[in-house]
């Protein structure tokens, strides 16, 4: 283990990121009105709240602050062009509707890319008390007591898992009916193939758990670049194989994350469920 400043000290880019992401995850835990106001976005259960702008407010402020001429993508404020060859991508609240409900499934992701490639990624997952920190090339970290402290973080190592008939996935479903349908679909065409499914309602403590060892596989469809861009990385750095379903990049219509062991076998499953 290692104490947390000596971690953030491993990329220039963490400080701030980490900050920002604290700010943003005391901010949603501690000031939650009792009464949300909630309104939708792509559908009528699309929620977002307005905990969810706040929490991307103050992200702005502090990364924005500190590096005024990087760009910006976030899933509520839209998209900001830099200059400085640096992007950082944003979901302030994902998991909206287990906040709504007080589901402790949540989490703030915050990824910094370069040349659209993640090159650290974040997430505090508040009602845990915990945080998932990565850095390409440098491995992926739990933080236990990220928003209590003093903290201290351990390397995190996918579990082993040699075939896909034991391995327990995870999946989510989109906002519009018709997307739910078939993505039961696919559900129904491997569910003897698998040990069991989970379904967090959160993809980046889908992610998260897979870089810990609580799951062995993750797939899902219709993830927008501010669910994937710190999960994948965490995943990714503790030993995951995150590709989509035809190719490589985890920003497929449909991504495919688990352990390497059974990376080919779920690839081959999900394809012949995903074909007519």
């Amino acid at each position: 283990m290692v104490p947390v400043e000596e971690l953030l000290l491993r990329h220039e880019l963490l400080p701030v990121a980490w900050e920002a992401a604290v700010t943003a995850a005391s901010f949603l835990r501690d000031e939650r009105p009792l009464n949300l106001v909630v309104e939708s976005k792509s559908t009528p259960v699309d929620a977002v709240t307005q905990m969810d702008r706040g929490a991307e407010e103050r992200i702005v402020q502090i990364l924005l602050g500190a590096r005024p001429a990087d760009g910006f993508l976030g899933e509520e404020g839209g998209e900001r062009i830099g200059t400085t060859g640096v992007r950082w991508v944003v979901d302030p609240l994902d998991g909206t509707v287990n906040y709504l409900y007080r589901i402790p499934m949540w989490g703030v992701s915050i990824a910094a890319e370069v040349a659209e490639e993640s090159v650290i990624g974040i997430v505090l997952v508040p009602e845990f008390d915990e945080g998932y920190v990565a850095i390409k090339g440098g491995g992926s970290w739990l933080i236990r007591h990220a928003l209590s402290g003093p903290s201290w973080a351990e390397q995190l190592q996918v579990r082993e898992c040699h075939d896909v008939s034991t391995a327990l996935t995870a999946t989510g479903f989109g906002y519009s009916g018709e997307r739910r349908v078939e993505q039961a679909g696919v559900v129904l065409a491997v569910a003897d193939k698998v040990r069991d499914f989970r379904r967090m309602g959160c993809a980046t403590v889908d992610f998260c758990w897979l870089a810990r060892g609580r799951l062995d596989a993750y797939y899902e469809r219709g993830l927008h670049r501010w669910d994937v861009a710190a999960g994948y990385l965490i995943a990714q750095e503790a030993g995951a194989i995150v590709t989509g379903l035809w190719g490589d990049s985890p920003h497929e219509e449909t991504m495919l994350a688990s352990v390497p062991q059974i990376s080919q076998q779920l690839r081959d499953l999900m394809r012949k469920a995903h074909t007519p």
